[in-house]
């Protein structure tokens, strides 16, 4: 099994990458926010899941060990397949997503893109207890209002962890228009 890569990028696109790993090419698919930070010719450092199938092996690509093991998980529930779990690690942080389960919070990751309502019932039935403790963590809500801001600044080039920390510095969305909400987490962000 292939559990980590360090190399060159070769090329990136289609929702995966290239490393080169003395003179081996190997495709890796990644989640956005990895495809945005890196561009032909930077070193990177992938944790790494080998996908079996009858006709085909597939090798998903996270930067961290946490977004892997998380990663993994996601792929004993029923229903979510590789592409998904890949899906749901790149719209919320891992912090985030342990939150929405511990609380039951169904409603909060059916938000999450590509994620419908039967799916996020089956996620926080199937990984309630099993995504580690979240105690000491900030409580981090995923309401329609965050997602919004958080797709927004997402699309201006800001990783999706860059987001959500721009955003626990924003007041709720029941307080300000969306607007207002994004205005004031890019004001957060350029003050880095």
């Amino acid at each position: 099994m292939i559990a980590r890569l360090h190399g060159r990028v070769v090329a990136t696109g289609d929702g995966s990458v290239i490393v080169d790993v003395a003179g081996v090419g190997y495709r890796v698919r990644v989640p956005p926010s990895v495809l945005q930070e890196v561009s032909p010719g930077d070193t990177i450092t992938l944790h790494t899941h080998l996908h079996v199938r009858e006709n085909e092996l597939t090798l998903y690509g996270c930067a961290t060990e946490d977004e892997l093991t998380l990663f993994e998980t996601l792929l004993t529930v029923s229903g979510v397949g590789p592409r998904s779990a890949l899906s749901i690690i790149s719209a919320v942080a891992p912090e985030t997503l342990r939150e929405a389960v511990a609380r039951g919070d169904a409603s909060a990751l059916g938000r999450i893109p590509g994620v419908g309502k039967r799916t996020a019932e089956r996620l926080v039935t199937e990984l309630k207890g099993r995504l580690g403790s979240t105690e000491g963590s900030l409580p981090v809500a995923l309401s329609a209002g965050d997602a919004e801001v958080i797709a927004a600044l997402t699309s201006l080039g800001y990783s999706v962890v860059e987001a959500q920390q721009a955003l626990q510095g924003v007041p709720p969305a029941s307080n300000l228009p969306l607007e207002e909400r994004i205005r004031l987490a890019l004001r957060s962000l350029a003050r880095e």
